[in-house]
């Protein structure tokens, strides 16, 4: 399978990353429990995977070496996205 990352898929990423993982924290394992199978579940299905498909990609590599300038925007893009959604999710809940 062969998934070719953009800025829009990283934005993307981010946006569901930086959304999902508020809203889902109470419940594996952010709320002072001890169940850490659930806080790693969460963290690669929420963090990890979208991240690496919508950011870095799944396929052959482009570039054997050096310094990957096009990944480096798209990493930039999806923290700035995670953190910006993130915190109007915090916002909202605190809204409430």
């Amino acid at each position: 399978m062969t998934i070719t990352p953009t800025r829009v898929t990283a934005a993307l990423a981010g946006l569901f990353s930086g959304t999902a993982w508020p809203l889902l924290w109470p419940l594996i394992g952010g709320a002072g429990g001890d169940d850490t199978i659930n806080l790693i579940v969460g963290t690669v299905l929420l963090v990890a995977v979208p991240a690496h498909a919508f950011v870095v990609g799944f396929g052959p590599a482009t570039q054997a070496g050096g310094l990957d300038r096009a990944l480096l925007v798209r990493t930039a893009i999806w923290l700035v996205a995670a953190a910006g959604a993130a915190i109007v999710v915090g916002l909202v809940r605190g809204a409430t």
